[in-house]
């Protein structure tokens, strides 16, 4: 493969197929080492959800030896979809582990061959625990700009990274080509599980070919926030956990009514790059 010239990682071959497709896999970009500090967020945030059920007493066991996989769905098994969606369909809590892989270099070197060294990271990322038997754990058709359809931000570079294999079993993304060239599509909200989903109606969908996108663990799906896409329900025993993180210039709109993003990387103001420190106080930018 013929390495791209200018900055960042990806190859010229790979940053072709992502402005022709609109999406692009990179197998294997993060190792289990740097998904490691996103899984002890994960596994302290269902510790604490084990804790308020216990406490509630809709469970008796908080099943403290279960593996990472399995835990959450298990929690949750002789429980309603209700008792989950108390928690969110996603989750979106400033544990330092978060911030740890949303600054991850192997992610913002990929992000900057398509837009460029001066990053900010949107404060719209997602944990999703996709847990079994629960409807919300499917994503109706969508394209990403319809949750901030006034923002002037373009482009917003989605990266979805699963934490477990995603595979069509357990609700992989699928995804339509070249759709990143449409328009913001008239969308409605979702209202068969109760979570409020953007989505799409069958007939906006076209006739563009679905290709579903299963991955390894640590793969990272890179995509524009116009391309259509969409994910199907987890029929394993496991939860498919996932996150996407979304990533823009810093000249475009920081969208501070969904929070507080902030400075990922900048080579004309380096100073300026946000701590965890930082993050944590819900700062976008580093200040002496």
């Amino acid at each position: 493969m013929i390495k791209q010239s200018g900055s960042g990682s990806l190859t010229t071959e790979q940053k072709q197929f992502y402005e022709e497709q609109g999406y692009l896999i990179i197998p294997h970009l993060l190792s289990q080492e740097d998904l490691s500090s996103a899984r002890d967020a994960m596994t302290q945030k269902v510790s604490m959800i084990a804790d308020e059920l216990f406490e509630d007493g809709l469970i008796t066991d908080k099943l403290e030896d279960r593996p990472f996989p399995n835990r959450l769905a298990e929690l949750f098994q002789h429980l309603t979809a209700e008792n989950f969606l108390k928690y969110g369909r996603s989750w979106r809590d400033r544990i330092p582990g978060y911030f740890t892989l949303m600054s991850n270099p192997k992610i913002l070197d990929a992000v900057e061959s398509l837009i460029g060294g001066e990053l900010f990271a949107n404060p719209v990322y997602n944990v999703r625990p996709k847990v079994p038997r629960v409807a919300a754990g499917a994503v109706p058709w969508h394209q990403d700009k319809s949750y901030w359809p006034d923002a002037n931000a373009n482009p917003v570079i989605t990266v979805w990274i699963p934490l477990v294999d995603a595979n069509e079993v357990n609700g992989c993304l699928h995804i339509k080509p070249q759709t990143h060239r449409k328009r913001v599509l008239k969308w409605h909200r979702e209202t068969y599980t109760g979570t409020g989903y953007t989505a799409l109606k069958d007939s906006q969908l076209g006739k563009t070919e679905t290709v579903a996108l299963p991955v390894p663990a640590g793969s990272a799906i890179l995509f524009n926030d116009r391309c259509l896409h969409m994910s199907t329900p987890n029929l394993s025993h496991e939860v498919r956990w996932s996150v996407d993180l979304r990533y823009q210039p810093t000249d475009q709109d920081p969208m501070p009514q969904h929070g507080v993003g902030f400075l990922a990387r900048s080579h004309k103001y380096p100073t300026r790059v946000a701590t965890l420190s930082d993050w944590l106080a819900e700062k976008s930018e580093h200040s002496d």
